[in-house]
């Protein structure tokens, strides 16, 4: 039988996975807060992840750390993956109490399962791998985290920078939790480094 005699093959179902992360860019963060400028949870993702990246290249480079720089990448890019599913939830409301915070954390889970099973079969052990919160290294997810208290840390800088204190007990309690990280020097590194310069306007920083 010649080849256009043959029977083709069946198509693959089409996967909405990353139509359905591509929501995320609806998705507002910080929604009890007055905001200057709304930040939405796909912008979000974009900055943990380089500031994660950032924090993994400094634990190696200047601490002698081993991180596996694009495991953590990868993870901080999926690391609010879930909340196209549960939104975002405010944190005050979120970890009011110990039974409502492991009844989020369950929700999550499941958010996490329900977008995986979104991808061609083929594919949902590799994405489970970066997606599923039950999956991440502690170092890994550590870094993570770190990096996504210092975006939330920059977003009330910037808030405070264009004259709206409606940030200002965010940015304390944030302040408070980046100086308690001593375990992760990277950190403290970042924030010597880089944090001052979300204060400047655009005509004061140097584009030399």
């Amino acid at each position: 039988m010649s080849d256009s005699e043959q029977s083709p093959e069946k198509s693959p179902e089409k996967s909405h996975f990353f139509a359905y992360l591509s929501r995320m860019k609806y998705i507002y963060r910080w929604g009890l807060m007055r905001n200057t400028r709304s930040e939405n949870v796909q912008e979000h993702s974009l900055q943990v992840a380089m500031i994660a990246h950032a924090l993994a290249v400094i634990g190696n480079q200047e601490f002698g750390e081993d991180n596996d720089v694009g495991r953590v990448v990868s993870v901080a890019l999926y690391h609010d993956a879930s909340e196209i599913i549960t939104g975002d939830l405010p944190t005050p409301v979120k970890y009011f109490r110990e039974d409502i915070r492991d009844s989020y954390k369950a929700l999550e889970a499941h958010a996490e399962r329900k977008i995986i099973g979104l991808l061609p079969e083929s594919l949902q052990e590799s994405f489970a791998e970066v997606i599923e919160s039950a999956r991440i290294e502690p170092d890994v997810l550590r870094l993570v985290k770190a990096a996504d208290s210092l975006s939330a840390y920059l977003k009330c800088i910037e808030e405070r920078a264009a004259g709206n204190q409606e940030f200002r007990r965010a940015e304390e309690f944030l302040h408070g939790k980046l100086d308690e990280m001593t375990d992760l020097p990277a950190v403290a590194f970042f924030r010597q480094q880089f944090v001052d310069a979300f204060e400047l306007t655009l005509d004061d920083l140097s584009h030399d």
